[in-house]
Formats: C-alpha cells, sequence, structure tokens
C-alpha cells in the first residue's frame, strides 16, 4: 500500500471530489517501469484536476501529478534499470494515465528521462513542467535564430512558474529581459530573477491596434488571448513569440497584420508530448543553466496532504513561484 492523492466521480451528481488515501500497488494502470517517486510538484492542471474546476481529468478515478522524478523500482523495458534516476513531464500523466502525487507510479518506459547526475530529485521537481517549458520555449526561439544582441524579451506572466524560470534561464543565457506581471508588489523578486524591467500586466490584456510599435525581438508568453495579440502586434520586425500557456483564455483575438507587414513567427509550445531527445536536451540545459539558489528562491516545499488546499491557493493566484511536494512526508 502507498500513499496518493485520488480524484474520483460521484454517480449520484457526476462532481469529482479529491482526497488523500492509499492504494495498492496491484491498483497502479498498466506500464512496464515501476517509479519509487520521490517527489512531484502541484501545477495549475493538477490543481483543476483536484477541485474539479477544469476537464483536466480524461478518465476517473485518477492521481494527478502531470510531473514526478524518482528511481526506477522495477523494469521490462530495456533502457531502464533498477536504481536509474529518472524524471517525468507530461505524457498524459495526471490526465489520462495515473500520475506522480503519489508514492509510486507505473508508467511506460519511453515516456522517461534520465535524471542529469547534477540535480537531484528535489531539485528536478522545483524545475518541474514550469522550468521544462520555459527551457523547451527558449530553445525554440534560439532554433529559429534568436541570439541575445537581437534586443530585448518579454516574458509575461512573469511570477508563474513558466514565467519565473523563463526570466532566470533567458538572464543566464545573456539575455536582456522584460517582464510583464499583475503583482507589482514582487518587482523585486523579479528583478532577483534577472528581469531589467517590469510592466504592468494591464498593459497588454486589454483590446488593442492590430499593429503597435515595435518594442521586443521577442516573447514568451504563458498567457494567451488579449495579451498574445497584443505582444504579436508588438514584436519587431522578424521576431518570434513562443506560446506556450493560456492562463488568460484560449481564444486568440489578432489579425493577420503583425505576420504579414512584420514576418513575425508564432511559435506553438507543446510540452506534454515531445521527442525523447527533445527532452533529454531540455533537462541537460536546465541543469547547466540552473543555479541551486535560484531553486530556492522559487521553490516552496509542501506535503502530499497539502495539495488539497494547496490546489485553492494556486487557482486563485496567491501562489508565487513553485510548489514541490514531497510525496512522503
Amino acid at each position: 500500500m502507498f500513499n496518493a492523492i485520488l480524484v474520483q466521480k460521484s454517480e449520484l451528481d457526476n462532481k469529482s471530489s479529491a482526497s488523500l488515501t492509499q492504494i495498492d500497488t496491484a491498483s497502479l494502470p498498466e506500464g512496464d517501469v515501476l517509479v519509487r517517486v520521490e517527489w512531484s510538484t502541484l501545477n495549475y492542471k493538477d490543481a483543476l484536476a483536484i477541485s474539479g474546476k477544469g476537464a483536466v481529468v480524461r478518465r476517473f478515478p485518477m492521481v494527478p501529478g502531470i510531473d514526478l522524478a524518482g528511481v526506477v523500482e522495477q523494469s521490462t523495458h530495456p533502457e531502464w534499470n533498477i536504481g536509474d534516476r529518472v524524471v517525468l513531464n507530461g505524457c498524459g500523466i495526471g490526465e489520462e494515465h495515473w500520475g506522480g502525487l503519489a508514492q509510486r507510479a507505473r508508467v511506460n518506459g519511453n515516456w522517461l528521462t534520465r535524471l542529469p547526475p547534477t540535480l537531484s530529485s528535489h531539485q528536478a521537481m522545483a524545475i518541474g513542467t514550469a522550468g521544462y517549458t520555459a527551457m523547451l520555449s527558449i530553445l525554440a526561439l534560439e532554433r529559429h535564430g534568436l541570439s541575445p544582441d537581437d534586443g530585448d524579451v518579454l516574458v509575461t506572466g512573469a511570477n508563474g512558474g513558466v514565467g519565473s524560470f523563463a526570466i532566470a534561464l533567458l538572464a543566464v543565457r545573456g539575455y536582456r529581459v522584460i517582464a510583464s506581471t499583475g503583482r507589482p508588489k514582487e518587482s523585486s523578486f523579479l528583478e532577483r530573477l534577472g528581469a531589467h524591467q517590469i510592466i504592468e500586466r494591464s498593459e497588454l490584456s486589454t483590446p488593442g491596434k492590430a499593429l503597435g510599435k515595435a518594442r521586443w525581438a521577442a516573447a514568451i508568453d504563458s498567457v494567451g488571448s488579449h495579451t498574445l495579440a497584443n505582444i504579436c502586434a508588438q514584436i519587431k520586425a522578424e521576431g518570434l513569440v513562443a506560446a506556450c500557456g493560456l492562463a488568460q483564455g484560449m481564444d486568440f483575438p489578432a489579425t493577420v497584420a503583425p505576420f504579414i507587414l512584420r514576418g513575425v513567427s508564432l511559435l506553438g509550445i507543446n510540452s506534454v508530448v515531445r521527442p525523447a531527445e527533445e527532452r533529454r536536451q531540455a533537462w541537460a540545459q536546465l541543469a547547466d543553466n540552473i543555479d541551486s539558489n535560484l531553486l530556492n528562491e522559487i521553490a516552496h516545499d509542501i506535503s502530499l496532504k497539502d495539495t488539497l488546499e494547496q490546489a485553492e491557493n494556486l487557482l486563485n493566484g496567491a501562489v508565487r513561484g513553485r510548489l514541490v511536494v514531497n510525496v512522503n512526508s
């Protein structure tokens, strides 16, 4: 038996609820690798699954948790042996397949990535999907030619997990970062991460012009909707925008003007399903670029039981940085 957060749906009212419970290992879904989970995280998707406020969970019952890091306990997969240290982001866990908010997880070995030797399981989960998505966004921008000499890079949702890491990682790589936030009182935190300038979220979050003053060479946006439209309208000629989130909404109320008149490129970042080599590259770059002091600044440890309460705080925008879950406490 092991501890887990389990989301179940009532047959009476069709509503879901989450609780801390014990599960028999035999009840785990199919997979060729059993992982002893050491640390997980609480992400926005997990909070939606726990609260029942979003259609994240595709089947019930479900163990939420789109991240996990731990040690291989059993394996019939040719690439993985007992004792291997692994990390897993996305691939449908916590949505279609039981996820990381548990002490055990049985998964498809093809989904796993070997944890870089310089990172602990705790550090990997302090990074988690948020840092991983930020790095995927940066690598996509750089594959399309972005360099620090091109000019300022905007990061929206700056106080969130993706935004925090995007600022810090861009700064380490030599970029001048402009941070957009709805919490200006957190400006000192963003400056410690590496932001050169802070702008108010309201500058971008309402309907704007089809084409505005060219301000940034590139952007990483985790907000979507009017914010993403305004970003595209204010990117410099031949600039790049990496879209990786939809906190404001999944609509895109824009025109084709930035793409036709300025040659702007909009890059979609899918962090859930990536080729194995791309996942390895992202984690290798994270291991090289991440400062342990940064992780201490961004990450806050909670217990497995705490996730039930903290899910509401996360949805209400009351959480700064990352919530790292000790599944064994």
